[in-house]
């Protein structure tokens, strides 16, 4: 549809150039007729010479209607029979206040006619008269400039050129389809390039066959996230299990990875599973609270945990508040009854991040983090954790041991293979169990918007300082810190 679009346009810009932009033009012709001999032959082999000499002297007799001396003759009838300053709209002049010889022979096109010893004469220009005019004037002053370099044989006219009122160019119907044409190789050849240079994950047979992994599930884009106030990169798509607007193949999508789920971790004795992704925005989030969501719909009892510590989400998806939560259950500053938001949906409860700490990493690898996964694992059927980007912070390869494994989120058209890769090699150097991949927010009928979208890890706002987090441990968010929290 985009090609077929941008066609469209192409042409129509390229017609509305040709007839609101582009001058008019007119033309006039003549014919001149070249002779080798003067006189009539006394006998038919002799006529039948002439005709051939004089196919032999049209070439030369061309190349003398285009000499200088000729346009300057030219020039000075057309200054006799027009005003100079109507002349100046379409000739230039030069120094001598003369039309530039060159200038005339930008508008004529002379040519031979085949197998004949005649010369058409066609002139175009933005008035008809004129151009009439410069092949009348050519046919007078020619016959003295060819006889004096030639010296043989003579060229001659019949009638005078005529005035045509009909325009000849710009022809609006070709130029338009010419546009159409240009068009579509433009952005064939641009989308060509643009798919050359693309390194972004599209096929997940690709990866899983790279990697030795399985592909748990792919989701189709629904639900896109909110631009943020500030930067303009993309958020991660958004939208739970539980909105009424989610689309059924979405709903079978996350049953079938929970399904995968289960079966790849059935032979670990922890049912604590980590959710996360390589970048940012890449849809990690929302991916651990549906995969939550799903299993909660089974019956079983299911903890959600957000131990993103430098950008939560969960209590703002879940609407609750972020007072109490995991930073404060870790550090014995808040009760298990308190941090645990219980039955934000059937049989899911709800551990939110808590204040932001100024050490999340070195509370995730704590004694008591460990010992609270243990008494979670055996409280609940099943863990889900939701953990920072890879790629950015090592806060979800601390929690190795305490974990039955790790789910990788990517995003369609987003995530490079490059950057899979760096965070594949710190899984496997930290020796974490990987469980698959989630291909996610897969559009197949995309438009060409999709290359635009671009990380800059600086942007998310992970670690301290970029975006001036104001979170004191234990205390409430700043304004600015709510704002950027907000947006994302």
């Amino acid at each position: 549809m985009l090609i077929i679009a941008i066609t469209i346009i192409g042409g129509i810009a390229a017609f509305s150039f040709s007839k609101f932009v582009l001058p008019v033009k007119y033309s006039s012709h003549i014919t001149m007729y070249v002779q080798s001999y003067t006189g009539i032959s006394e006998n038919a082999a002799n006529d039948v010479n002439n005709i051939s000499n004089s196919k032999q002297l049209v070439n030369t007799y061309m190349e003398v209607l285009k000499d200088d001396e000729v346009m300057n003759a030219v020039s000075a009838k057309l200054l006799e029979q027009y005003d100079e300053q109507d002349l100046r709209r379409v000739f230039s002049f030069d120094e001598d206040n003369k039309i530039d010889p060159a200038s005339i022979r930008s508008c004529l096109t002379i040519s031979s006619v085949t197998d004949t010893s005649a010369v058409t004469i066609t002139a175009t220009t933005v008035n008809p008269n004129l151009a009439a005019d410069i092949c009348n004037d050519i046919t007078q002053v020619a016959p003295k400039y060819v006889e004096e370099a030639v010296g043989v044989g003579s060229i001659n006219t019949i009638g005078k050129a005529k005035v045509y009122k009909k325009p000849v160019a710009p022809n609006n119907t070709k130029n338009g389809i010419l546009g159409m044409a240009a068009a579509f190789l433009i952005v064939v050849m641009v989308i060509l390039i643009i798919d050359y240079f693309d390194n972004t994950i599209k096929e997940s047979e690709k990866i899983a066959k790279k990697y030795d992994k399985a592909i748990i599930g792919e989701i189709q884009q629904f639900g896109e996230g909110k631009k943020k106030k500030k930067g303009k990169h993309r958020t991660e798509p958004r939208g739970l299990l539980t909105d009424k607007d989610v689309p059924f193949n979405i709903v079978e999508s996350y049953k079938t990875i929970r399904a995968n789920i289960l079966f790849t971790a059935a032979d670990s004795d922890k049912k604590v599973i980590a959710v996360s992704s390589p970048n940012p925005g890449e849809g990690k989030s929302t991916s651990a609270a549906n995969l939550a969501i799903a299993l909660a719909q089974t019956g079983s009892a299911v903890l959600l945990i957000d131990a993103d510590m430098r950008k939560p989400v969960q209590h703002r998806t879940f609407k609750i508040k972020n007072d109490e939560g995991l930073s404060t259950l870790i550090i014995k500053k808040s009760s298990m009854a308190k941090s645990v938001k219980s039955n934000v949906i059937n049989n899911l409860d709800l551990l939110p991040s808590g204040p932001l700490p100024p050490n999340p990493s070195e509370l995730l690898a704590s004694e008591n983090f460990k010992k609270l996964l243990e008494q979670f694992a055996t409280n609940y059927d099943y863990v889900i954790i939701d953990t920072p980007p890879v790629n950015v912070v090592s806060d979800a390869m601390v929690m190795k041991d305490s974990i039955s494994g790790i789910m990788l989120v990517i995003r369609y058209a987003m995530t490079t293979y490059e950057e899979l890769a760096n965070c594949m090699k710190q899984i496997e150097l930290a020796k974490v169990n990987m469980l698959g991949f989630v291909l996610n927010d897969v559009h197949h009928n995309h438009g060409a918007n999709y290359y635009n979208y671009k990380y800059k890890y600086k942007k998310y706002g992970y670690g301290y300082g970029s975006y001036g987090y104001g979170y004191t441990y234990g205390n409430n968010p700043t304004e600015e810190t709510k704002e950027n929290e907000n947006a994302d």
